[in-house]
């Protein structure tokens, strides 16, 4: 069974397949941290560090990203 990703352009699922075979690159905007501490600057964390660590599991290699603004 192939991992599948919901498009909402297409608004359906379809089958993952990077661009480069076993190597996934995932540029993930992190928190915006120009006020008070709250849970949804842990939401960016715990989501994106979940699917790196599946994919990782999976066999692919990950190139993960995040920026602070």
């Amino acid at each position: 069974m192939s991992l599948q990703i919901y498009n909402t352009l297409t608004r359906r699922k379809e089958r993952f397949e990077p661009h480069q075979p076993r190597l996934v690159k995932m540029y993930v905007c992190g928190p915006t941290v120009y006020d008070s501490t709250h849970i949804g600057h842990a939401m960016s964390y715990l989501t994106f560090d979940v699917i790196r660590r599946y994919l990782e599991f999976k066999g692919y290699q990950v190139r993960y990203v995040q920026n602070f603004t």
